[in-house]
């Protein structure tokens, strides 16, 4: 049983950031190891994008790990709180979502992370639920609980405050509400980013002040760096691989990262233990293994992950197939000219590229290819066929002229 939960404990903190109440979630895990009694935790999102990327995947995979040792999961939906949006390292007030686009935003997201998390042990909520009935007297309760001095001790609050930027009232009441989701919830455990580090502490004082007879633990996981490898992945940066993505593009992806960023995606979305990473890197270091071979095992397990491993198999098969033998994908989409057409126009028509400008400056640095051989006239204009357009290495098109 000792066994159990030490590997329980050492699957559950691998390359977290920290955790807060460390003795209080061992205990919960030995507790479950003896009675079988299961603990809560909570996780939220907001819908403010209708996918979720590999980024968000770095929690859903500690939760999987959570429910296989004792947890079962309250995936909460800030369907609520969204209409404030989270000022967590924000320079400035964030564009709060409207009711529509929030509801349109969370329909996707339960048919996503049932793709990692066990259902049977999952509830999603939506904390409008509770927050809709707190009303005014309970919104004024809430706020007494805590003081202006305690909230500007966050970060980003206070180098706003200290630069004279705007912060709105309705943003100091963000980290409130969703401490409150804490407190109707009656969780025992609270996972976030690193930068909500802060929101998951008010969660675990309010507990205290509205006198549950417990205190949640709080476990932070690092922000997974995008593919640029600097800044987080983010939609809105364009850095980002989407859950729901096709296997080709998201094995494609993955394989662009850089060899040192693998190590941090190996560390935050492989299932493979902290030893067998470690084996990975020495074989690296010592020219045993090749980076590229490594980084197409991580890239077939997580498209496996989220897919399944015969397209995981197919998109490798495919990206071989384009990138290393130089072929074409077996499915390009098709497009229709008349004879004349100019180049530029049908690369911007074929959305290869976002306007006959950058169609030029393509060309002109030999990013341009018709049936594999690289064209250098910005002048060209097609005669009739077919013909296979590439633009750089992941874009392609069939173009038949008439």
């Amino acid at each position: 049983m000792e066994a159990q939960v030490a590997h329980a404990i050492a699957q559950i903190t691998k390359g977290m950031g920290e955790c807060i109440g460390l003795d209080t979630l061992q205990h919960l895990v030995e507790r479950f190891y003896h009675t079988q009694e299961r603990f809560i935790i909570k996780a939220g999102f907001d819908p403010t994008a209708p996918d979720l990327h590999l980024g968000h995947a770095v929690l859903l995979e500690k939760l999987a790990t959570l429910q296989k040792h004792g947890g079962f999961v309250k995936f909460l939906i800030g369907d609520f709180t969204a209409r404030i949006g989270d000022p967590s390292g924000k320079s400035e007030t964030r564009k709060p979502l409207s009711e529509e686009e929030v509801q349109e935003n969370a329909k996707t997201y339960a048919k996503q992370v049932f793709k990692v998390l066990d259902p049977t042990l999952t509830e999603v909520c939506f904390n409008s639920t509770w927050l809709n009935a707190l009303g005014s007297a309970g919104m004024l309760t809430l706020a007494s609980k805590f003081s202006v001095a305690r909230m500007l001790e966050r970060d980003d609050f206070e180098k706003r405050y200290q630069n004279n930027q705007s912060i709105s009232l309705v943003e100091f009441l963000y980290p409130l509400l969703q401490g409150y989701d804490s407190v109707a919830l009656a969780c025992d455990l609270e996972l976030g980013g690193n930068d909500q580090k802060f929101n998951l502490m008010v969660g675990r004082f309010l507990q205290r002040a509205y006198g549950l007879d417990k205190e949640q633990s709080v476990l932070t996981m690092p922000l997974l760096e995008g593919l640029d490898g600097v800044q987080k992945m983010s939609k809105s940066l364009g850095n980002y691989i989407a859950i729901t993505e096709e296997p080709a593009s998201m094995y494609a992806k993955l394989l662009s990262i850089s060899d040192t960023l693998m190590w941090r995606y190996y560390e935050l979305l492989s299932t493979k233990t902290p030893d067998q990473i470690a084996q990975l890197q020495e074989a690296v270091r010592t020219s045993k293994a090749h980076p590229k071979a490594v980084k197409e095992e991580l890239a077939l397990e997580i498209t496996t992950r989220w897919h399944s491993e015969q397209q995981a198999q197919s998109a490798k098969i495919e990206f071989d197939k384009i990138f290393s033998q130089k072929q074409a994908p077996s499915q390009m989409p098709e497009w229709h000219f008349e004879s004349g057409a100019w180049i530029a126009s049908v690369l911007k028509e074929c959305q290869l590229c976002p306007s006959s400008s950058q169609a030029r400056r393509d060309i002109a640095g030999g990013g341009v290819r018709l049936n594999h051989e690289v064209l250098k006239d910005d002048r060209y204009q097609f005669s009739k066929g077919s013909y296979i357009v590439q633009v750089g290495k992941r874009k392609f098109a069939l173009v038949h002229i008439h």
